[in-house]
């Protein structure tokens, strides 16, 4: 089983993909954090040919057998990690990885290029959108943060960013279902998308 969940910052691709995973028993990728971890291996000096990043069941991030998932959600690597995103080797290299670990498992990997460059022969495949000012207050409130102006332009500067790269530029696969949750509240995007998956792959889906 494979689904794929692309959008921008803070639309809430972690929390729906998180719980599709556990609904329908399939391994969770957020795929930014590895876009962090390569930002976190370039600071340490570590070369491209020589990152590997593993993605364990419970959702933690090894960089080169380090546990650094709690070192890698912070505004520094927000930006490091969309900057390092538009070079074609790098995203070369994880795509690889990404592809295998969807050959191994089933999965729920979200990101802004799955359903488009990833996997595109994902079972279902899900674009979440909202508009930034929403996004902005979505982020303060995630991360306790009070500068409200800051935090809208940062998501639009990562927004224009991730859009406007040459390579896989952030946008919907032509066959996504884009679901817009600037009105719903979690839990009614995450019954939404949960029936989504079940209409979709019918037998197939064993849990929930």
């Amino acid at each position: 089983m494979k689904i794929a969940i692309d959008g921008p910052a803070a639309v809430g691709k972690t929390s729906v993909g998180r719980a599709l995973a556990e609904a329908f028993e399939c391994r969770f990728v957020e795929t930014g954090k590895m876009y962090r971890a390569v930002a976190l291996a370039f600071d340490r000096g570590i070369p491209l040919g020589a990152i590997a990043i593993e993605v364990t069941e419970s959702e933690r991030f090894l960089l080169n057998g380090e546990d650094v998932t709690d070192l890698l959600h912070t505004p520094e690597y927000d930006q490091k990690s969309s900057q390092v995103a538009t070079i074609p080797e790098v995203r070369a290299h994880l795509v690889k990885l990404q592809r295998e670990i969807a050959a191994q498992h089933d999965v729920v990997m979200e990101g802004r290029d799955i359903g488009t460059v990833v996997l595109p022969d994902a079972d279902v495949k899900l674009f979440l959108r909202a508009a930034a000012e929403v996004r902005a207050k979505r982020r303060m409130k995630q991360r306790h943060i009070e500068d409200y102006r800051e935090t809208l332009q940062e998501l639009t500067r990562r927004d224009d960013r991730d859009a406007g790269r040459e390579v896989a530029p952030l946008k919907p696969a032509r066959d996504a279902t884009i679901i817009d949750t600037d009105r719903k509240t979690l839990a009614e995007v995450i019954s939404a998308v949960s029936n989504l998956v079940r209409e979709r792959l019918g037998r197939r889906c064993q849990g929930g």
